[in-house]
């Protein structure tokens, strides 16, 4: 799973599953356009829109479905940046003239698409969701010109809005709605508890297969994306899997699986710890020991402070010290190490 974008996988994993995109069209599209399509048509296509400078901030995906008796497409955009972004409706635009491009028929004629944004942050989206209110002095435009203003609107899911009572669907859509505003809220709610609903929502699936799959998709997910996560919320959730589910002990070496990747994907996300290990490192770093002692002293610290304490300044002197060797064994046994005595006695 790449820390580059977590998202991307969570929102990608999550849709796929076509009963959850079938739940929310039932449950979150508009009563009056939901009426208009036929969910059992649904086919996920292959297609995506997003160009490799914007795959940070946006995720997509494609969906074939039969609107009013027609073919159709089902878009859904999901924005992951800080802030909302006020030209979206112009990437949206793009994205549908390629999907159109991609189906244009002899005759000209072109599928209808519906555009869905997903939205989650602490910022409010303010963004106007019609083409037309981008057009300058619209307004004010004469009736003579008004034919001249192309126009179109986005369904804009802003998950921040959302109060528990309103999070309807099956148990994967709940989840992933969720954790999106959970995490993304200003006054922080406890995340663990989140998790704790997410474990019960998917112990009430039929196919308890599915739900553990699903289940450390989510841990994964979360553990990457929310920084303020502690180590006793990692053990406080060991502890309550190992009693809430029989398969617990799976589980449970999972989530260590999970803490222990963190350092090493935090080093393949700066270039460092691949090319550690396959001599393959560019730049500046490569062939310089130096270079890649001090990346992985940077990452051992980072850990540190996340999943165990703040380190004092003797103490990061000392790490900086330290051997490749040595940081590598921190960081690969960070979910084992409990106080910084026990950081320090690594160290040489």
């Amino acid at each position: 799973m790449s820390v580059h974008n977590p998202h991307d996988k969570f929102f990608k994993e999550t849709f796929s599953n076509i009963e959850v995109t079938k739940s929310f069209i039932e449950h979150y599209l508009p009563p009056d356009i939901a009426a208009y399509v036929n969910s059992n048509t649904l086919e996920p296509q292959k297609d995506s829109f997003i160009t490799k400078e914007l795959e940070e901030f946006f995720s997509d995906l494609l969906f074939r479905v039969e609107i009013n008796g027609s073919i159709g497409y089902l878009y859904l955009l999901l924005e992951h940046k800080s802030y909302p972004s006020p030209t979206v409706i112009f990437q949206l635009l793009q994205y549908m003239l390629e999907i159109w491009k991609n189906n244009q028929s002899e005759a000209s004629k072109v599928p209808l698409v519906l555009p869905v944004v997903f939205f989650h942050s602490k910022h409010k989206w303010r963004a106007p969701i019609t083409l037309s209110e981008h057009i300058e002095n619209a307004d004010d435009m004469p009736q003579e010109l008004w034919a001249y203003v192309p126009d179109f609107e986005y369904i804009l899911i802003d998950v921040s809005a959302y109060k528990d009572a309103e999070l309807k669907g099956i148990a994967q859509l709940k989840i992933i709605l969720t954790l999106w505003r959970d995490i993304s809220n200003s006054h922080k709610t406890d995340v663990t508890n989140t998790l704790k609903r997410a474990i019960y929502y998917l112990q009430q699936l039929e196919d308890q297969e599915t739900g553990l799959r699903y289940l450390e998709t989510l841990l994964r997910y979360v553990f990457q994306v929310d920084q303020q996560l502690t180590k006793t919320t990692f053990h406080d959730m060991i502890q309550y899997i190992e009693q809430t589910y029989n398969e617990g002990s799976e589980i449970v070496m999972t989530l260590a699986d999970i803490l222990r990747e963190e350092g090493r994907e935090i080093g393949k996300k700066e270039g460092i710890m691949e090319g550690i290990r396959e001599g393959k490192l560019e730049g500046k770093l490569e062939g310089k020991l130096e270079g890649k002692q001090e990346a992985l002293a940077n990452t051992a610290i980072r850990l540190i402070t996340k999943f165990i304490a703040p380190i004092h300044k003797e103490l990061e002197v000392k790490i900086k010290k330290q051997d490749i060797v040595t940081l590598e064994g921190i960081i690969d046994r960070i979910d084992e190490l409990e106080t910084l005595a026990e950081v320090e006695a690594w160290m040489k």
